[in-house]
Order: C-alpha cells, then sequence, then structure tokens
C-alpha cells in the first residue's frame, strides 16, 4: 500500500473551547490578556508614529459589560484579518522578531481569546493611526467566526466591549475588576485607569525611583509595597534586588512569622515587561527561605502559552541563583546596618536558618556566630557555648539524659541537644571551622574524653577491679569529673535489649511470631556485657578503699553496689525497692560490727 501524505485537520469549534475555556485557570485573566494587548497597542504607537501622544489604557465598568479601551496604534482591517482574526499570530510577536519589540509584552497571539471565556458577544472598534480617518467594527459570538464592518469615526485607539455570560457577573463589579488591575497591572509603563479615576499603576515601585528617595523613604515606600503583596506575615526588612547587568530587579523581604526548618512560606509574584505573570513561582527561591516573599520584574524570564507560570529553561535556573545571592547579601546588609531588625530575624527564623546555613557556605558565615543551638543549660551561640565549655563542644544524640549528660550537668557544662533538627550537623560543621573539638556523648570516643586513665598502680586497679567485678559487666578504672562521684554505669542497650526478649516476661508480652524474628536478630549479637561500670579512681571513698583490710572491704563495697545499681543511665532503670534494700543492710552490717 503506498503511503500518501495527508494535511492535518482542525476541529475550529474544539480548538476554541480549549483555548478559550481551558487555557486559562481563572476568568479573571482576561482584564490581563486584554489590558495588555492595549499597552502593547500604546507602545507600538509610540514606536511608530511620528506624532506626539499621551498613552493611556481606561477600563469602565457596566452591569454585565466590561470594556477597555486605548488610545494606542489601532489596527487597520488588513491587520484585523491577519492578527485579531487568527488564532496564533500576533503583531507584537511578529515586531519583536523583527528586533523592535523588546519592550512589548504578547507573544504568542492568544491572549484575545480569553474574552470568549468570560463572553457570549465581543465587539471591537478601531481606528489605525495608519488611517485615522477609517474606524472599523469587528463583531463575534463564538469566536469561530466574525464580521467586519466600516464604522463611524473614531479617535486613533482601540475598544473592546465584552458582554458577559450570565455566570461571569463579578467581572461588572468596580471593586473586584480593581482588585484584579492592582494585582495585574501595578508595575506597567503605561497608565491604567478604572472608570476615569486615578491610574492603578500611577505610583512606580520603590526599585525604580531609589536614586530619588532617601533611605528612611526608600524603607517606608519599601515595606509598603511589600505588605500589599504579602497575604500571611507582615515584612520585618526588604532587600532590593537591582541587577541591570542580570535584567532582574525588584525585591525581596523577610517575614514576621515564626518559622521551622520544615516551614514553607515562600511566595514570589513574577513580572515580565510590567505584567504580573506568575503569583507563586517559589521555586525561585532557594529551599531553604521558607521565610522570604518577593516581587520581581525581568525580561530573561519566559511565560508559558497562559502567561500564568514561567518556563523552567536555563534562564529561570540563573535568575533562581541571582535571587539566592541577592537575598544572602542583603542579609549581611540588615546584619551590618539594622541590628535591630536582624534581631527580630534571628528570633523568628533561628532553626530555619540554622539549617539553611548548612547548605550556603556563604550564609553559614554570615549567621555561624549569631544562631543559637539548644543546649542542657538553654539556648547559646556558638562562641558563648565554646567560652563556656573551655573550648569544646558537648553533642548528645539522647532524647533522655545518660550518665555522661548527668556528669556534665553537675560540671555545669551545656550539652547541645543533637536530637533537635540541623543542631548536630551544625555544631560540628562549625567546630571544625573553629578547630574546636567536639565530643560525642554515647560513642566511645566520647567516653575516653569523659574518662581519663588513672593514676592508680596496676594492683590497686586490679583491687578494685575485683572488687565491683560482675559476669554481666566489665570494671573500668578511670578518673572524671567531678570527683564526688564514685560511679558511672553505662548501659549497653543492644545487650540489653537480648536480655530482655530472652527473658520469660518477653515471651509473655510479645506474639511469638515477632519475638521469633527479634531473636533471630539479637543472636547475631555477640555475647556482650550489660554494661560498663566507670570506677572513679578521683573520689575519695574508692581510694579510701585501698586503705582496707579485706574484711572492711567486703562490708563497704556491699553498701556501694546499690548505688552503683542507681548510678546507671537511662536505659538501665534500677530495681529501686531492692537497691535501697541492699543499701540498708549494708549500712546496718557496718554500724553493728563498728570499727
Amino acid at each position: 500500500m503506498t503511503a500518501s501524505l495527508q494535511k492535518t485537520q482542525v476541529d475550529l469549534a474544539g480548538l476554541m473551547r480549549v483555548l478559550g475555556e481551558a487555557l486559562y485557570s481563572t476568568p479573571f485573566v482576561a482584564i490581563r490578556e486584554l489590558v495588555q494587548n492595549g499597552h502593547d497597542s500604546c507602545t507600538r504607537r509610540a514606536k511608530e508614529s511620528t506624532e506626539p501622544f499621551e498613552p493611556k489604557i481606561q477600563v469602565r465598568t457596566r452591569p454585565g459589560e466590561l470594556i477597555i479601551e486605548d488610545n494606542g496604534a489601532g489596527l487597520t482591517l488588513e491587520e484585523i484579518h491577519t492578527y485579531l482574526a487568527t488564532v496564533g499570530r500576533g503583531y507584537t510577536r511578529t515586531l519583536r522578531e523583527k528586533g523592535g519589540g523588546d519592550d512589548l509584552i504578547g507573544y504568542f497571539g492568544l491572549g484575545f481569546l480569553s474574552a470568549f471565556a468570560i463572553s457570549h458577544r465581543v465587539e471591537f472598534w478601531t481606528c489605525s493611526f495608519q488611517a485615522p480617518g477609517l474606524a472599523h467594527r469587528f463583531v463575534s459570538v463564538s469566536g469561530e467566526s466574525y464580521s467586519v464592518v466600516v464604522a463611524a469615526n473614531r479617535a486613533v485607539g482601540t475598544q473592546v466591549r465584552l458582554f458577559l455570560k450570565d455566570e461571569m457577573p463579578m467581572l461588572g463589579d468596580p471593586a473586584i475588576v480593581e482588585t484584579w488591575l492592582r494585582k495585574y497591572c501595578c508595575l506597567l509603563k503605561h497608565p491604567v485607569a478604572l472608570n476615569g479615576g486615578v491610574a492603578v499603576n500611577a505610583e512606580p515601585p520603590p526599585w525604580r525611583r531609589q536614586s530619588e528617595l532617601s533611605d528612611l523613604r526608600y524603607k517606608t515606600l519599601s515595606l509598603a509595597f511589600a505588605r500589599h503583596f504579602e497575604n500571611v506575615f507582615d515584612p520585618i526588612a526588604t532587600i532590593p534586588v537591582n541587577r541591570a547587568d542580570y535584567a532582574v530587579q525588584g525585591m525581596l523581604w523577610i517575614q514576621d512569622g515564626g518559622s521551622f526548618a520544615s516551614s514553607d512560606n515562600r511566595n514570589l509574584s513574577v513580572f515580565v515587561r510590567g505584567m504580573l505573570i506568575g503569583e507563586d513561582e517559589r521555586n525561585l527561591l532557594p529551599r531553604w527561605a521558607g521565610f522570604v516573599g518577593g516581587v520581581i520584574e525581568s525580561t530573561l524570564l519566559q511565560p508559558t502559552a497562559s502567561r500564568e507560570s514561567l518556563r523552567n529553561d536555563d534562564a529561570y535556573e540563573f535568575i533562581a541563583g541571582v535571587l539566592q545571592q541577592a537575598l544572602v547579601s542583603g542579609l549581611r546588609q540588615i546584619a551590618e546596618s539594622d541590628p535591630a531588625s536582624w534581631r527580630r530575624i534571628l528570633s523568628r527564623h533561628n532553626e530555619s536558618l540554622l539549617a539553611a546555613a548548612l547548605v550556603d557556605a556563604t550564609l553559614f558565615k554570615l549567621v555561624g556566630d549569631d544562631v543559637t543551638v539548644r543546649t542542657t543549660e538553654g539556648d547559646f551561640t556558638m562562641p558563648a557555648l565554646l567560652e563556656r565549655c573551655n573550648g569544646t563542644v558537648y553533642l548528645s544524640y539522647e532524647e533522655r539524659a545518660g550518665v555522661e549528660s548527668m556528669l556534665l550537668k553537675a560540671l555545669k557544662q551545656p550539652i547541645v541537644l543533637g536530637c533537635r533538627f540541623a543542631a548536630g550537623p551544625f555544631c560540628a560543621r562549625y567546630a571544625q571551622a573553629h578547630g574546636a573539638p567536639i565530643v560525642v556523648l554515647g560513642t566511645d570516643t566520647g567516653a575516653e574524653t569523659l574518662f581519663r586513665p588513672s593514676d592508680l598502680a596496676r594492683d590497686e586497679i586490679a583491687v578494685l577491679e575485683a572488687c565491683f567485678f560482675a559476669a554481666d559487666r566489665d570494671v573500668l578504672v578511670r578518673q572524671f569529673d567531678p570527683p564526688f562521684l564514685p560511679f558511672a554505669v553505662l548501659t549497653n542497650p543492644e545487650a540489653e535489649i537480648r536480655r530482655r526478649l530472652e527473658s520469660d516476661e518477653a515471651d509473655r508480652r510479645i506474639g511469638q511470631a515477632v519475638l521469633g524474628l527479634a531473636r533471630q536478630f539479637t543472636a547475631g549479637i555477640a555475647q556482650q556485657k550489660l554494661a560498663k561500670v566507670y570506677v572513679n579512681a578521683a573520689n575519695p571513698v574508692i581510694r579510701e578503699l585501698l586503705q582496707l583490710s579485706n574484711e572492711r572491704r567486703t562490708q563497704a563495697v556491699a553498701a556501694l553496689q546499690p548505688l552503683l545499681s542507681l548510678c546507671a543511665d537511662a536505659r538501665g532503670t534500677p530495681d529501686m525497692e531492692r537497691a535501697l534494700t541492699d543499701f540498708g543492710n549494708a549500712l546496718l552490717t557496718l554500724l553493728r560490727d563498728g570499727p
């Protein structure tokens, strides 16, 4: 069978329905698209006409109607057929491709279709500056067909009159329309007014006026502008983004609301050539910046066909890098010049900045000395912590206090709670950067740091090891602080689990199938001792044991054994009743035998 080349057919009715009704997420986008067409028409007239004029766009509302009028270039009859009535073809794109339309907003030639999503009839009155004595009236009901007739003479420009669908009455409400105009059009170059009032974009954004404003006035206007876009939190401080070399400008701000490392309240509005394109382009901000909002404008960023979001291309990634640099630089500027705002930022976003510092080396240098970590003695900055602990960082990942923690607490040495988000890695990086030792409690290295070798002779050590020997524990004679503690007992968690699973009590409390699986696991654990007993050779009582006769030493050790049980860490929960009973009996023996 011979293949034949066929021409693709287009279902115009279906295409118009998809483009007009499903392309945009909200009917209010029609306001933006039609105002944008009027704005581009004014820009075109300014470029191509030799006669001076004052560009303006006027939006009018009536019950059941929405009217957008401009005094821009207008359209000739040929241009009506070529551009207005041809889906996907726009004069702005043609002009831009010729190199003369970098400041034009439109591109895809689809914006006029939004009119059919909100209206059942569209009337388009236009007069071109190229033929100022000839006006035309374009009428379409569905967008699939249209009629054009010569109309009564009118001023150069265009009027689009929309007869709203019954389900779109809100588009004839002036208060609602004004809200959306202020959102979409606040950065446009040409004035856009509603019902003859003051232009919604009469006041340019602060960054366009920064050179003419005092620092105080700029700060005041910037905060006011930020509040207009920040829907949840009040801004603490603003950060300018002014990189003409990267075709991006605007501002970022720090939100005045408490955050955690898992919080993500980023919000970023992006304008392209003065028109709002993306209301929530948060991915242009660093992932760690969950407490940052912003508004930027850029000519590098490219909108998608619906112009409600941006293409994630190389330019997008590049601008994201520029914003990250601006944010870190701005935070540094706030820290140096506005200490009051910097303190507020630290108090609201300490944990977020703690985590952020781990993924951004520049930010780590900025906030490393200022953020705090939670310890057993309260919150400390790292410099204050090192000063308190004589240059050493003590870190624990245990949720419950162990013996090592108890020792340091007795010495009033703060221990960083490593179980708090990002605290452990942050302390490790800070300690490494400043050449400070870090002692992780619950590890062999940590134990070696706290429990130092004793100064006793080998035979004296052997005597003490024999005094406190038991089959289920290792006895180590060491010296540690504070000296008033005779023992420190560290339970082996894996051996403790094995002991419990092998007990008769476990058989009663745990299902046999689950217990069998657990015992298969613990069978792989070597026959480890349940605990390590550190005998403190610096303790006066322990040293006195070496001076006693064997009989008296035996009696004294019997009195000390219950105390040894009570000195175990949280994992080795003692039998309190038995320990106290044994202690009482041993003390009675000492009292009755006398000296």
